[in-house]
């Protein structure tokens, strides 16, 4: 029975581990958009999120996703993000510091990290006589166009 337990357990998304986590009711079509949020490695919408689900479960509505998405949003699991565009999009919370470069032609979002950006921004802060406490990145740009 222990094995069982922790065999489900093991094969829960790092989201639904969250949701638990936070005392969240599981229901078969929060699971599926979890999982889809699990696997996404860009950044959807939620109107790709609702494609994505519907694909596994085709009884998810596009409003379970939005009702979904803004109970994570609230409970601190997902972070949502405005790129432009007219849309929001959403990433797990706890991606650790990186930033996002925006490809304005394209909304392509590209993550990094820079060790070098984060000193210079506490320094910044101190300067200015502050504590850093959180501090975000967003470089919205256009690619280069070789000659």
């Amino acid at each position: 029975m222990v094995s069982m337990l922790r065999e489900k357990k093991d094969t829960l998304s790092h989201i639904e581990r969250l949701c638990i986590e936070k005392g969240l009711k599981m229901t078969g079509q929060r699971r599926v958009i979890a999982r889809v949020l699990s696997q996404s490695h860009d950044h959807p919408d939620v109107e790709e999120l609702y494609r994505r689900a519907s694909k596994l479960d085709d009884n998810i509505s596009v409003a379970t996703v939005y009702r979904t998405v803004r109970l994570l949003e609230e409970k601190g699991i997902l972070e949502k993000h405005d790129f432009g565009g007219g849309r929001a999009r959403y990433e797990v919370t706890e991606q650790g510091t990186h930033y996002h470069l925006i490809d304005v032609d394209t909304g392509k979002v590209i993550e990094f990290e820079d060790p070098e950006h984060v000193k210079l921004v506490e320094i910044m802060a101190k300067k200015l006589g502050f504590n850093l406490l959180q501090h975000r990145l967003e470089l919205f740009a256009r690619r280069i166009q070789e000659k």
